[in-house]
């Protein structure tokens, strides 16, 4: 798959500070070990995306079966989102993010065996809490506490961002392995979706092995402890519950992950249309090329000018264009369709860049900041659960082109109530900010 009251501000502003210009470049070196990590670990379980027609195939499965395998993926997801708030918050990151990384890996070798349904069920179970409880809230939280405060937008930019680059790197290695395979070699798709899932399995395997030998960033830890407070799980959540913005910024991932998902589909929309498994997936690869784009450049804009402001631009823009995308195969544009597919990976990449960079306008605690993720992935992923089961009833009942329009029309409707939720969250920032400057 990551995000203060006046004394939790004080705490971080004291924070702030206390990161000088000589540890300016450990705190990028950091980051960077973070973004190498999550560019890893999430793409061997969204192999489908480039790849989906191929797995349908090698596994014998249909579009339900493969909707229901994603479906109880997100319901894993959904179960230890909250629970992994509660380890940020207690268990050192690296052990967290070393365990996640080799165990996501070895089951990758077992899942390119080709397993039974079954066996993928088991894959998908596990997957769920190697990627969701010990690693997601873990990674956000670490790139939020060594992120000063106007460094927010810059550095959950560069984490999505940088992480969409390693996945794209690693998606471009991965087509020219499955072309060679298939195309040079004459080689089964079977066999070709091998080596792809190879190269995840042994990519994942390898930086945990790194990262278990780096120890976590100093002063993050310091100012963690720093902060006056102790655990009190209900406590906390009552605190956290009761922060109108944290409800609003649930609303717009929830709105914006919707976005994301329909980019899964792509590759298959394409495929429907006519063409072959290696150009849509090089479309769709490109598409991932626009994720360090549209996630650092989206992280820039908003330290530059606004993060919320640039989030409403991005999300209304993303929804016209899925509007776009049910449109323009009508006009029988090939290229029209393209850029379409490629601009909208550029905004939702903008969009998953900076709906953690505003939970800095939440006021939340440092010290539950891990809860605070957690709470809002709960809710603002919850999509996990469900869009793959609608998107596998739609293409299943209406098949062709007619199943995938009403798929992106869903889409795009939730991306409008995404804007609104931004638009809602800029006022009351912006009221506040008057508030604060009246007094």
């Amino acid at each position: 798959m990551s995000k203060h009251a006046s004394s939790a501000t004080a705490v971080q502003g004291s924070n702030a500070d206390s990161f000088s210009k000589s540890d300016k470049a450990s705190r990028y070196f950091q980051l960077m070990l973070l973004v190498l990590a999550a560019g890893a670990i999430y793409p061997i379980l969204y192999l489908r995306q480039v790849y989906q027609t191929t797995m349908l195939e090698v596994f014998h499965i249909n579009h339900s079966e493969l909707g229901y395998l994603y479906s109880m993926l997100g319901t894993i997801f959904l179960l230890s989102y909250l629970p992994s708030g509660w380890l940020a918050d207690r268990i050192a990151p690296r052990f967290l993010i070393f365990f996640s990384l080799i165990a996501t890996g070895a089951l990758g070798l077992w899942y390119s065996t080709a397993p039974s349904l079954s066996g993928l069920m088991i894959i998908f179970a596990s997957w769920g809490l190697t990627t969701g409880l010990t690693f997601w809230a873990s990674v956000l939280k670490r790139v939020k506490m060594i992120a000063q405060h106007s460094e927010q937008g810059r550095f959950f930019g560069i984490l999505d961002g940088g992480r969409g680059l390693v996945e794209a790197l690693l998606a471009t290695v991965a087509l020219g392995l499955f072309a060679y395979s298939t195309q040079t070699r004459g080689e089964s798709a079977a066999e070709g979706f091998k080596h792809v899932v190879y190269l995840y399995a042994f990519t994942c395997i390898a930086i945990g092995c790194v990262l278990v030998l780096l120890k976590d960033p100093k002063p993050a830890a310091d100012a963690a402890r720093q902060e006056q407070g102790g655990f009190n799980l209900l406590a906390d959540l009552t605190t956290l519950v009761k922060i109108p913005e944290l409800w609003l910024v649930t609303a717009i991932v929830f709105c914006g992950y919707h976005i994301f998902w329909a980019t899964y589909s792509f590759s298959d929309y394409l495929q429907g249309g006519g063409m072959t498994a290696v150009m849509a997936g090089t479309i769709t690869t490109i598409k991932l090329w626009m994720r360090p784009v549209g996630g650092m450049g989206g992280g820039w804009l908003g330290d530059k000018f606004s993060n919320i402001s640039v989030l409403v631009v991005a999300l209304f823009l993303a929804s016209l264009a899925m509007i776009g995308l049910i449109v323009f195969p009508a006009l029988n544009s090939l290229s029209l369709l393209i850029s379409t597919v490629i601009f909208i990976g550029l905004m939702t990449y903008a969009i998953r860049g900076l709906y953690w960079a505003i939970l800095d306008t939440c006021n939340i605690p440092l010290r539950i900041t891990g809860l605070a993720i957690g709470i809002v992935s709960v809710v603002g992923y919850l999509p996990d659960t469900f869009i793959p089961l609608i998107n596998g009833y739609l293409t299943e009942h209406f098949p062709g082109a007619f199943g995938y329009q009403l798929y992106f029309g869903y889409i795009a409707c939730v991306g409008l109530l995404g804007t609104l939720a931004a638009l809602a969250l800029r006022a009351r920032v912006k009221r506040q900010s008057l508030n604060k400057a009246g007094a």
